[in-house]
């Protein structure tokens, strides 16, 4: 009887067995491998690209602090600006004022009229004086109407008076102010002041 020996058939086989299952699990690791890698790298190139735009937006964001800080530089150098020319318009108002009111006075006063008084308090200007006749006075009033500087122009009191021989018309009158502003014309950043009327 013959014998056959099959242990080194099957210890081969087994070794090539062994073989493509080794083979399948480097290969499996390779792929598995690959994988990881390119999840990883997508996922870098994502976190790349956020961090590109969240440099980008603060660059922007320091742009626009930057520009926010300009501006309100700007408005309060205007609101400075403004306060100054608030106070030269007082100035200005309070200097020409009164001499204004006069001036306009004296262009309304007609021939053969006197003043007395003249007393000018909170916008409210009280006058006395003395004309030839009734349409004397009312042509002084008449005047005064038309000027720029007074209005609601209104008579009180007026009689008759005679002195040294002469007859002449008493009256008291009453009217209100109008003080007139500069012009204020903005050019840029510039501010030019015109008065109207001076």
């Amino acid at each position: 009887m013959i014998r056959i020996n099959l242990l080194p058939v099957k210890a081969a086989q087994k070794k090539e067995k062994l073989k493509g299952q080794l083979l399948i699990v480097c290969l499996t690791l390779i792929v598995t491998g690959a994988l990881c890698a390119s999840v990883y790298m997508h996922f870098l190139n994502k976190i790349s690209d956020a961090q590109a735009e969240i440099d980008q937006k603060r660059f922007e964001i320091s742009k626009l602090m930057k520009t926010i800080g300009e501006v309100n530089q700007f408005k309060k150098r205007q609101k400075e600006l403004r306060a100054k020319l608030d106070v030269m318009d007082k100035l200005e108002e309070a200097r020409s004022g009164p001499a204004r009111l006069l001036d306009e006075l004296y262009k309304a006063l007609p021939e053969k009229l006197w003043l007395t008084t003249f007393s000018e308090k909170s916008g409210v200007v009280k006058i006395d004086g003395v004309g030839v006749n009734e349409e004397t006075v009312a042509l002084f009033m008449r005047e005064l109407e038309a000027s720029d500087f007074y209005n609601n122009v209104e008579l009180k009191v007026t009689q008759l008076t005679e002195q040294k021989g002469n007859k002449f018309h008493k009256f008291s009158l009453v009217c209100k102010t109008v003080m007139k502003k500069p012009d204020i014309k903005v050019q840029g950043s510039a501010k030019k002041r015109k008065s109207k009327g001076t």
